[in-house]
């Protein structure tokens, strides 16, 4: 059995600069942004919604950095190919439309976030090409 290829992205973010798009572009944003579903899960965070935006805001970055060698044209994706969602357990999943997911065995995501900084890394494991 061949292990596949692994490839990773991360990215941080300031809370505080996701904050500041929001409320100045409103719904332009977050409907070019995010999914429904993740409007509604930050959303319900109330106070701490900023930080959740921020959190999905910042893993989406990290999922393109880990997909982007697979892809012909940077171009060619847009921020609402990349779904963040948690699972029955509360854990970050990850959700991809139209783009290169035949190829991918697994994806793990983390994301953290404090006051100030909101981060995240994602692995993406390839299916092993056979020879």
């Amino acid at each position: 059995m061949s292990i596949g290829e692994v490839s990773c992205g991360m990215d941080i973010i300031e809370i505080e600069r996701i904050k500041e798009d929001i409320e100045k572009l409103q719904e332009k944003f977050l409907n070019r942004v995010f999914t429904d579903n993740e409007i509604e899960y930050c959303e319900s965070r109330n106070v701490q919604k900023y930080q959740h935006y921020a959190g999905r805001f910042a893993a989406k970055e990290a999922i393109f950095k880990a997909i982007s060698k697979e892809l012909d044209n940077k171009y060619s994706v847009s921020w609402k190919d990349f779904e963040v969602v948690n699972d029955g357990q509360g854990r970050p999943i990850v959700n991809l439309f139209n783009i290169c997911k035949q190829k991918i065995k697994s994806i793990d995501i983390s994301i953290t976030h404090c006051e100030l900084y909101a981060a995240a890394c994602t692995m993406i494991l390839w299916e092993s090409e056979e020879i």
